[in-house]
């Protein structure tokens, strides 16, 4: 179980991320090893196909970091990880929120010599829904180093301007492009910090946190599962579902209301104690 300290509440306040030395045992490493050789061979447990599947064994380009959306859906060793209480707990926590919810998770992949992942800000593609606030907890499977193209945070980027979705995502000519534009703009000299941790460790981090990842010059994979958490009092926001992922996300809206359904985004930890029933049901099927 996980729980933050005071001293690790004010760290993220002031730096808009936390990196902590263990989230996972190595027993659980192994087991969202395998899950993720399955899912990237086309492999789905559940017979749910995640909602982005951005890399396949047979088909994708080697150059580029292997990624999947919502692999929860496919493979209860990850939804398990996904949905614990106490990494929900230290979401809402670190957020100020009642509670939270997944919005989706990441299954991230950069074999050796892959490219870049851009820098960019969570949270300037979340209009679709309300309050459009995103906090993510982020957990190697592999020890992380600079060289193997860990994932990097700027501190104290949260508090800069917010900024708009530029760019390529996936390999751009300068991963760090459209940061040190913004850094211009706030009259800044971004300070950078690469998250070095051993198998099983991770960070946190506020999705207006600038963030990116490297070239992996390693001899090793650098593999992670991110959980990105939403509060769990949000909503849709009807007049943005076409900005953004919304075009992805906004197939579950129901027909006559705003709410998120639960069997989609469920609510892993909520301050009065209540968690979506069905988790446990799915998880043990």
């Amino acid at each position: 179980m996980f729980e933050l300290s005071q001293k690790q509440k004010l760290e993220f306040e002031e730096n808009g991320f936390l990196v902590v030395d263990k989230l996972i045992d190595e027993d659980t490493v192994e087991q969202l090893r395998e899950s993720f050789d399955k899912l990237f061979r086309g492999e789905f447990e559940t017979g749910i196909t995640p909602d982005e599947v951005n890399w396949q064994e047979a088909t994708g380009d080697p150059t580029r970091t292997r990624q999947i959306c919502n692999g929860w859906k496919a493979d209860r060793t990850i939804a398990t990880v996904v949905t614990r209480a106490d990494i929900g707990k230290a979401v809402a926590t670190l957020g100020g929120w009642p509670g939270v919810r997944v919005m989706i998770d990441n299954v991230i992949w950069k074999p050796s010599q892959t490219r870049e992942l851009a820098y960019h800000q969570d949270n300037a593609y979340l209009a679709w829904y309300t309050p459009s606030e995103l906090l993510s907890c982020w957990i190697a499977l592999d020890d992380t180093s600079r060289e193997g193209g860990t994932l990097e945070f700027v501190r104290g980027s949260h508090k800069w301007h917010h900024s708009k979705p530029e760019g390529e995502f996936h390999a751009p000519e300068d991963y760090k492009k459209y940061m040190h534009l913004a850094a211009e703009r706030e009259g800044v000299n971004p300070e950078i910090v690469h998250v070095e941790v051993p198998k099983g460790g991770g960070s946190f981090h506020h999705g207006w946190t600038w963030h990116g990842s490297g070239f992996n010059q390693s001899a090793h994979p650098r593999r992670s599962l991110v959980m990105h958490g939403m509060r769990s009092d949000a909503e849709y926001d009807p007049a943005h579902l076409s900005e953004g992922t919304g075009p992805i996300y906004s197939r579950y809206k129901r027909l006559g209301d705003n709410a998120l359904d639960e069997n989609f985004f469920p609510v892993t930890w909520r301050e009065d104690g209540y968690r979506t029933p069905e988790i446990q049901k799915f998880l043990l099927q």
